[in-house]
């Protein structure tokens, strides 16, 4: 399968590719219809910035630069978390652990103590269920505010690279990258983040679902020499090792929400498909979603003009479809058996 889902590039050497967005509406107002989904509210959210620090001394960097050149400047710095595709576990990865208290509020939980969580957007357990006496609030029409303590413990890794401008015995300039790993803290002594919040919950009496509280965070590393000095922050010994003094900072965003599953009416096209990517043997293929059912929906009026494209094919005579809807997944897909008349 390619990259360009099916698209031909044009540049055979492009690493990078273009998304189907599935989803296109033409202008025609008289093309949408309205759709009930079941879905998640967020009622209220925070969000917060937070940014931790971490100095490093005479760190090392590797590889040597080479013989015979020394260095005049350093062109940028760049930081990236460190990552383990194959083990998630591995303790160099840069980890946030997440532990939030709410007062005012509380979380439920089981026979057992443990905290009750649901299935979040994520498709994780990443939700817990909150409840608290809204009866004061409730009856001014007004959420009732709860208060929360979060404390994030990073640990792990981040890759700090330098692009080097070197100079030779001939003055002849060349960029040189060198890198190192450096360790923000283990898992047993953290570094750790701490902020408050206030957040607004909705009716925990008169619903069928008790609201939810959900957070997410993100980090990103950013680094700079100590003083923002080469000569002082930098130094290579006699073997064209390079060591230097960095500030590293941890940046990190994250937002709490509460949310309440809801029905909502939505403004649709119909169901989203995503492009074919032809194959050459396989001449059918099956449906991934059924059709939609409609009130109008009858026998006698299933191949009617004003019923979708796709519905054009009435399967006792799809032998007749034309051009336009022999494509449709009505032409394409098994018959099924009519009853007797």
């Amino acid at each position: 399968m390619s990259c360009f889902g099916g698209r031909v590039s044009q540049d055979l050497y492009q690493n990078c590719c273009n998304a189907n967005t599935i989803c296109e509406f033409n202008g025609d107002i008289d093309s949408l219809k309205s759709e009930p989904i079941y879905v998640q509210k967020v009622f209220d959210a925070v969000l917060f910035n937070l940014q931790g620090m971490k100095t490093v001394q005479n760190q090392s960097f590797s590889p040597r630069i080479p013989a015979g050149h020394r260095v005049k400047r350093v062109i940028d710095i760049r930081c990236r978390r460190s990552f383990n595709p194959h083990n998630v576990d591995d303790p160099s990865n840069l980890r946030l652990n997440v532990n939030t208290d709410i007062s005012g509020a509380t979380f439920l939980r089981n026979g057992e103590g443990e905290i009750l969580t649901v299935v979040g957007a994520d498709g994780n357990l990443s939700e817990r269920l909150l409840y608290a006496e809204t009866d004061n609030c409730d009856d001014k029409c007004m959420g009732t505010p709860i208060f929360g303590t979060q404390n994030i413990s990073i640990s792990g890794n981040v890759i700090i690279e330098l692009d080097l401008l070197l100079c030779d015995s001939c003055n002849n300039d060349v960029i040189f990258t060198v890198c190192t790993d450096v360790n923000i803290a283990g898992a047993a002594e953290p570094l750790i983040l701490t902020n408050f919040f206030e957040i607004c919950m909705p009716s925990a009496i008169d619903t069928a679902f008790v609201p939810r509280f959900t957070e997410f965070c993100n980090s990103a590393c950013e680094a700079r020499l100590a003083t923002n000095n080469c000569g002082r922050d930098l130094s290579v010994d006699c073997d064209g090792c390079v060591s230097g003094n960095l500030i590293i900072a941890i940046c990190v965003t994250c937002e709490k929400k509460i949310v309440v599953p809801v029905q909502l009416c939505v403004l649709s096209t119909g169901y989203a498909q995503a492009a074919l990517q032809q194959n050459t043997i396989c001449t059918t293929f099956p449906a991934l979603f059924p059709n939609q059912i409609k009130e109008e929906d009858t026998e006698e009026n299933c191949c009617s003009d004003n019923h979708e494209k796709n519905d054009c094919c009435h399967r006792e005579d799809s032998d007749r479809c034309d051009d336009d809807c022999r494509q449709d997944e009505c032409c394409r897909r098994p018959q099924r058996p009519q009853p007797r008349r």
